[in-house]
């Protein structure tokens, strides 16, 4: 009787009626919103100055540790996958970007002390070594609040920082999602300077929180040429808002302007696979149609139809990379840009 559930439905209602039709300047002023809401955090730039800490020796694969100054005070480790069989240099590269849990190990095949992990991989199926192994550099950092970049006064059984992160930059007026994008465009920056990459053929794939920050750090940077979303896309309506979610999902007053597959669609023209399994209890089957109508239209309304595409498979919140990982290396290869 006195729920709110039909105000927040009517809020909604009443919000998204006032989006307007996707033309050139809408979508123009949904980026620079979308930017707005992320929060800026270029004032805090700082040198980059990357130091290499480790190297491992694979059959097929060089993997490298290091770290990186993303922001003033605040420093980033990222591992560095290079494949040994070369059939060209420059080589393509990807930003592997991992959602929650344990950080970036847990896409390079390793248990959180750094152990090999030698059995059957977790919901990130080691994704990055999926990728490496098809000839592409990969490029897999440590989102803020992970892993090793939680906060000291984390208990060492939680998960994760987002929660104490997100809530003190929304203090600032900034957003956790806003840091770790741009976080990922100073990996870019860092990229752009080496030799052995290809600069117009680099891709992103992120699963679930990591997919939000590759779906955001593609709309907003155009260095980004293909990229795919796994685990993530929706609607806010049917995910985000449908059930309790992390923190640092949330942007302030972003529906003023956008739905997620409106975002999303800001990564048009360019090459865009949407990956999502069946039973995903975070990011619903119907959500995922809803935003895949969408991203259609979107992608014909900029004459780019074939440059999207997507994958719906039998299982949960997990990556599949059964038509993702070579379609993203492909798209990487054929790109001319």
């Amino acid at each position: 009787m006195w729920s709110p559930n039909p105000f927040l439905q009517k809020l909604y209602e009443d919000t998204v009626q006032t989006h307007v039709v996707d033309t050139r300047r809408n979508r123009e002023h949904i980026k620079d919103f979308l930017i707005e809401a992320l929060g800026d955090f270029t004032s805090l730039e700082g040198e980059l100055q990357p130091q290499i800490i480790e190297r491992v020796e694979y059959d097929t694969y060089e993997r490298i540790r290091l770290e990186m100054q993303t922001c003033q005070s605040l420093k980033m480790p990222v591992y560095v996958l290079i494949p040994k069989m070369r059939s060209a240099s420059p080589l393509p590269a990807v930003l592997a970007i991992h959602g929650h849990g344990y950080g970036s190990k847990e896409v390079v095949g390793l248990y959180p002390g750094g152990l090999p992990n030698l059995g059957v991989p977790g919901i990130h199926k080691n994704f990055a070594i999926e990728l490496v192994q098809r000839g592409v550099i990969v490029v897999a950092p440590e989102l803020l609040g992970f892993g090793d970049r939680k906060l000291a006064a984390t208990d060492s059984t939680t998960d994760n920082s987002c929660f104490e992160l997100a809530s003190q930059l929304l203090l600032h007026g900034k957003t956790l999602a806003g840091l770790r994008v741009y976080e990922c465009t100073r990996v870019l920056d860092y990229l752009n300077g080496l030799p052995d990459i290809d600069n117009d053929k680099i891709g992103c794939m992120g699963f679930s929180g990591g997919g939000l920050i590759a779906a955001f750090t593609s709309a907003i940077d155009e260095r980004i040429k293909a990229t795919v979303i796994s685990g993530y896309a929706n609607t806010f309506k049917d995910s985000i808002m449908a059930r309790r979610h992390c923190l640092d999902n949330y942007l302030p007053g972003i529906l003023q302007n956008a739905e997620l597959p409106d975002l999303i669609g800001l990564i048009a023209p360019r090459s865009l696979c949407i990956e999502s399994g069946i039973n995903d209890h975070l990011f619903p089957f119907h959500g995922v149609q809803e935003a895949v109508h969408k991203l259609k239209k979107i992608y014909k309304s900029q004459n780019a139809k074939d440059a999207f595409t997507y994958d719906v498979f039998e299982g949960g919140h997990e990556v599949s990379g059964s038509k993702s990982f070579n379609w993203l290396v492909s798209a990487l290869i054929q790109n001319e840009d």
